[in-house]
């Protein structure tokens, strides 16, 4: 249906945004009431501190602005997100984005000024004002913070340097999405325009010399600029690692994992179980090799697929039926929900012009989520589904739960209840599909998640840990010696059957999430506990109610301890992980 208008397009099969407002009209009515409110929402701050009731009364105008701004920030992107080329949305977007820094910068006393009560006052106030119930969390949370937060003086200081605190970033993002020029591959009579977004397509051709030339001529760029790269990444990470000593925090490391209150061992635990498990993943690069009949695999022999994909296609209505049976294990409740998302227009399905690539799930709190899609009929797509429909089922349970001020929940949780999703549709695929060739291509696919998701994570996370622990001890950070780390954590984690080519040992050059320090280590984990999650539910009867808890929870409490309601311990999810992983890599070689 590429191409076609939305006019063009039944309406069951476009997501109904009336639900957020029925027209734009409505829409203009929010923004001119929030518009006017905002001097006074300012003012709050002669007010706010002086009583339990103030603060009660304070913090809800303040998270009733938040939650209208949300509508009508969400609203404008998703309207414009079906069709970029529409002017209207184009401009409700904008308005909606500067409504947004307008209040954002009216709010901007808020934190400071609460830090600065006395903290028994505080306290005081939670205790006895029963309104300040839904806020307990988010005040216990900014008073943990209070002993890494400086003077007033040392504050506006860090806060005048936080227009080039991000100037690393800022370099990296506009040389490797501006300045690079990757050109054409010339190979075999044919020309191949290189880009970030072909690099990994290319990367999947089945022609190996294909995939050589395309990898060294890809990375030959980053090469080129390889020590304005190496630079701007050491500046990045001692950026880190002086924010951290400023703020007290023992290491760069600890400072990272402080907002979601995630003690060290969790980050070095799950390198250790995964070191653990290397000789899984050596396997499966030996099984690489001689299932693609080389005698040198290379790193360019990564990605391209063991098994060809099975030509299948599904109508979307074909896709709707395998998803619901395959995540039956979550119970009656979670799929007369998912009938519900189905028949009630929360999925903007078809591709049409001027539409938003890709997929995504978002929404806005008092209504339900939305998802959208661009389906293209293949089996990647039939997963799309069932991955952002746990995005949206999640935000569904905890909208439905909690209250608005603690409804969002964490990047840390973010993907679990997605993966989730995704496993039980393959697993059910694979009890069900009678075509052993689509059955080894599902395999294939799982298999590599783990290596992509969990193992190539893992590398990065270490990789980050040994850079800003040079930094840490005055170790200077170069081309050699970040290369040279790369370069050993390469080879430690895909083994002896893997080749060493000396282009992969400046990989790290060309990884944008390495800007946003110990992040990485989020894919690797959530992951593992999606695979536990999903354990517990083939095994456990207890674990659908366990799991519902999980997802109703929202941003209640600290990652971990949310976890905790699924049953779910990292470290132990970790190594369920990784005996998936093994199993799953055997019953691969006994196809």
């Amino acid at each position: 249906m590429a191409g076609k208008t939305r006019q063009e397009i039944e309406k069951k099969y476009t997501w109904q945004l009336e639900d957020i407002y029925p027209d734009n009209a409505a829409w203009e009515t929010d923004f001119s009431v929030l518009e006017k409110q905002i001097p006074s929402l300012g003012a709050l701050k002669e007010t706010i501190t002086t009583s339990a009731q103030a603060q009660a009364g304070g913090l809800k105008q303040i998270h009733d602005a938040s939650h209208v701004l949300e509508k009508l920030y969400v609203y404008a992107r998703m309207r414009r997100d079906e069709d970029n080329t529409s002017s209207v949305y184009q401009a409700l977007f904008a308005r909606a984005q500067a409504l947004s820094v307008r209040l954002s910068a009216a709010l901007s006393f808020l934190d400071p000024l609460l830090l600065s009560m006395d903290e028994e006052v505080l306290r005081g106030y939670m205790r006895t004002a029963p309104a300040l119930a839904d806020y307990r969390f988010m005040l216990e949370n900014l008073l943990r913070s209070k002993k890494h937060v400086l003077d007033e003086k040392s504050e506006r200081l860090l806060s005048m340097a936080g227009d080039f605190a991000g100037g690393a970033q800022d370099i990296f993002t506009m040389l490797n999405n501006a300045d690079l020029r990757f050109g054409s591959v010339e190979y075999d009579h044919k020309s191949y325009p290189l880009s970030h977004a072909t690099y990994i397509e290319l990367m999947q051709e089945p022609d190996r010399g294909l995939r050589k030339e395309v990898f060294h001529q890809y990375y030959g760029e980053f090469s080129e600029h390889i020590n304005t790269i190496a630079s701007t990444y050491a500046t990045s990470v001692k950026k880190d690692v002086f924010y951290a000593k400023v703020r007290g925090y023992g290491s760069a490391l600890e400072q990272a994992l402080f907002a979601d209150n995630v003690p060290e061992d969790i980050y070095t635990g799950l390198i250790n179980t995964v070191h653990e498990n290397l000789p899984t993943m050596h396997r499966y690069v030996e099984l690489r090799a001689k299932l693609l009949g080389i005698d040198d695999l290379q790193m360019y022999d990564i990605y391209t697929p063991l098994v060809a994909e099975a030509k299948q296609t599904y109508t979307y209505e074909q896709a709707k039926e395998m998803v619901l049976a395959g995540l039956s294990l979550l119970g009656n409740s979670y799929i007369d929900t998912l009938k519900e998302a189905f028949a009630s227009r929360w999925i903007d399905v078809y591709e049409t012009a001027g539409k938003t690539s890709g997929a995504y799930s978002w929404g806005v709190y008092g209504t339900h989520p939305y998802v959208l899609l661009n389906h293209r009929g293949d089996l990647d797509s039939v997963f799309t589904i069932a991955h952002e429909l746990g995005h949206a089922m999640h935000t569904y349970y905890s909208d439905k739960t909690q209250p608005y001020a603690t409804a969002g929940y964490a990047i840390f949780v973010a993907e679990v209840a997605s993966t989730v999703n995704e496993i039980l549709l393959t697993k059910y695929l694979l009890k069900t599909v009678r075509d052993k060739k689509l059955k080894r291509y599902i395999l294939n696919h799982y298999i590599d998640q783990f290596r992509s998701t969990v193992l190539r994570q893992t590398m990065f996370a270490e990789f980050e840990m040994l850079a800003h622990a040079m930094a840490e001890n005055d170790e200077p950070l170069t081309v050699e010696s970040l290369s040279k780390a790369y370069e050993q954590l390469n080879k430690l984690y895909h083994g002896p059957a893997m080749g060493t080519e000396d282009t992969i040992r400046i990989e790290w050059a060309r990884i944008p999430h390495f800007y946003n320090a110990f992040y990485v280590y989020k894919y690797a984990t959530g992951f593992s506990c999606a695979v536990a999650i999903v354990h517990g539910l083939e095994t456990d009867p207890a674990m659908k109610e366990k799991y519902q808890a999980f997802l109703s929870a929202g941003g209640s409490d600290y990652p971990l301890s949310i976890l905790k309601k699924a049953g779910i311990y990292v470290k132990e999810a970790v190594d369920v992980c990784m005996r998936e992983f093994a199993q799953a890599l055997e019953e691969f070689q006994a196809l």
